[in-house]
Order: C-alpha cells, then sequence, then structure tokens
C-alpha cells in the first residue's frame, strides 16, 4: 500500500455535519499523505461532496476538525487554501469572460509567476488552446470540466481535491485527465478525489475510503478493500508438470484455502495474495515443481464494493429490527 513519502498533508479528525435532524457525515477520520491518491468512494448522497467541502473549510462541521499541512483549518487560513487546487463537480465559471481572461484572472489572484507561458502550456496540454479567445459560456461540458482543472493546477498548488473529475468528459479526455492526476501524485502532490465510476477508482487510487450513507466504512488499498469484503483471491500458477506431491504440498499451507487443477495449470485459492505468493511459491518448488509463470486475480473494486455497502444496509436494517 502506498502513502506517498509519509508526510501528511491534509486530515479529518471526526468531522460530522448535521442538516437539522439529517447526519450528512459521521465522525469522518481520514489522512491524504503527499504522493498519494486517495478516493472517495461512494453512491450518490453517500456524502462525499460533504465531506470534501469540509475539507475545503467551505461548510463548517457541526463537530469535529481539519488539518492542512500540519495547521488546523479556520476561517482566516488564507495561505493554507493558496496550496489547494479545486475541482468541482458542478463548477460556476465566470461565462462573460474569454478563457484566456479566465485564466489569467485566477493567474493574478494567485500571483503566479509567468502566468503566460503556464496558461499557455495547460491549455496546449488539455487541448484548449483552439478556444483561448472563446467565451467560456461557449464551451461544452467536457471543455469546462478541462478549465477548471486548469484553473486548479495553474497556481502548482500541493493538494489536489477533485469532485467527479471526469464528469462529462469522453473516453479520450477521460484517459487524458487521467494520466494528468497520476503525473501530478508522481510529483509529490497529494490526490483526494471523489467519485461513484469504479473504473476511475480502481486506475488511479492508492488507496480508497469507501462512504456510505455519511459514514466512512472502510479504508485500504485494493487488496485490503477485498479482504474487507470477505472476497478471496485466486492465484493462477502454469507449471511444467503438476506432481501429486505439489497438490499435496499446497494444500497443506494455512493460507491456501482450494487447489484446482487444469492442464498443467493450478488456480489456488487464497485470501490474502500478498502474503501468501511467497509461501505458495516456496511449497511447490519444495515439492519439486517447476513455476512457468504466476499471476493473481482479485476480486473487481465493483464486487468488493457492493459487497461492503451492501453488509452496511444489512447491519442497519437489523439494528432497526431490534428497536
Amino acid at each position: 500500500m502506498s502513502e506517498g513519502n509519509g508526510v501528511v498533508v491534509v486530515a479529518a479528525e471526526g468531522l460530522t455535519k448535521y442538516y437539522g435532524k439529517h447526519k450528512a457525515v459521521e465522525n469522518l477520520h481520514l489522512k491524504v499523505h503527499a504522493g498519494e491518491i486517495y478516493a472517495l468512494l461512494g453512491p450518490n448522497g453517500a456524502g462525499k461532496t460533504t465531506a470534501l467541502l469540509m475539507l475545503l473549510g467551505i461548510i463548517t462541521p457541526t463537530s469535529g476538525r481539519v488539518l492542512l499541512f500540519g495547521e488546523e483549518l479556520r476561517d482566516s487560513s488564507f495561505a493554507l487554501k493558496r496550496r489547494i487546487g479545486v475541482v468541482s463537480e458542478y463548477q460556476n465559471l465566470y461565462t462573460s469572460m474569454t478563457v484566456w481572461e479566465y485564466l489569467a484572472f485566477f493567474a493574478d489572484l494567485y500571483s503566479v509567476n509567468r502566468k503566460e507561458e503556464r496558461i499557455e502550456y495547460w491549455l496546449t496540454t488539455l487541448q484548449l488552446a483552439d478556444y483561448a479567445d472563446d467565451y467560456v459560456g461557449a464551451l461544452s461540458h467536457g471543455m469546462r470540466q478541462k478549465l477548471g482543472l486548469i484553473r486548479a493546477l495553474l497556481h502548482d498548488p500541493d493538494l489536489l481535491i477533485l469532485d467527479e473529475p471526469t464528469s462529462g468528459l469522453d473516453a479520450r479526455a477521460i484517459e487524458q485527465v487521467r494520466r494528468l492526476i497520476q503525473a501530478e501524485r508522481k510529483r509529490g502532490k497529494a490526490i483526494l478525489f471523489s467519485s461513484h465510476i469504479l473504473t476511475d477508482v480502481e486506475r488511479l487510487a492508492d488507496r480508497v475510503g469507501i462512504l456510505h450513507q455519511g459514514r466512512l466504512l472502510v479504508e485500504g488499498d485494493m487488496e485490503q478493500l477485498c479482504e474487507a469484503a470477505g472476497k478471496e483471491t485466486q492465484v493462477e500458477v502454469q507449471l511444467q508438470s503438476v506432481l501429486p506431491e505439489v497438490i499435496a504440498a499446497l494444500r497443506r499451507e494455512p493460507c491456501v484455502h482450494k487447489v484446482l487443477e487444469e492442464n498443467n495449470r493450478l488456480l489456488i485459492t487464497t485470501s490474502k495474495a500478498a502474503d501468501s505468493l511467497s509461501q505458495i511459491s516456496q511449497a511447490i518448488t519444495s515439492a519439486g515443481g517447476v513455476i512457468l509463470s504466476m499471476q493473481t486475480k482479485r476480486a473487481s473494486l465493483e464486487e468488493a464494493f457492493l459487497t461492503i455497502t451492501n453488509a452496511n444496509v444489512t447491519t442497519l436494517a437489523d439494528g432497526l429490527k431490534d428497536r
């Protein structure tokens, strides 16, 4: 599991938000490190946007606190907020400005050095250079989404908070944005994004937090999520030949749940692939087997997500019945 370089950039400590009697977010604890992509995953209405707005200081939590770069976020924390780049799902852009005017306005607001160079670079990178003199109001939804991303990156922030960053983009633009997010991670940026698009989360995130009905049910990397969901991992091993001694040795391993043979190939079911691969390999070679290839097939994020959220709904329903 990657946690960047270990430096905590943003932390939520017990964040809770009520709207009247409705609890939108309950006791949220999370940390995002420099050089890490952390995804908040959840269905619509799970509390993702509310959580992000509290982390940005736009919404005041009912209880709990936010730490940015090790300092508590307060209304007066403008210097901290300057180190953040934000893309919201529904963006209020200045439609009467041209694309260039809009970006130049924010470049001046953040005192961006060599602003013309920065604007040209990002317009070219996100293929909006031909629209620099067009009015923002004339842009398509996808182009506006790209423009919002450029605005968020223009001042080279240390933290990116992105709410549904690929919403409304076509397949080519989605891939382009994914590559950009990964490149910013490599530069040491902390990236927190929310999404209900499982493929975005699975391809981008180092760690995932599953938010459901305002509660963070579980967080971790893909293997940890599968383990939390009770999903087993399958290890596929291609052998030179399958010896009875190899199968017997594998079935004696505590981490191995099931072994199936198929044309010099073994399908081994285990709950912890990362911990068990070396044990499986050693058991095979010690029994005289020759491994030609080995690969794991874990459960998908969709399977883990549905299992975890459905289990939470069942638990809540059982709790209501017991009252």
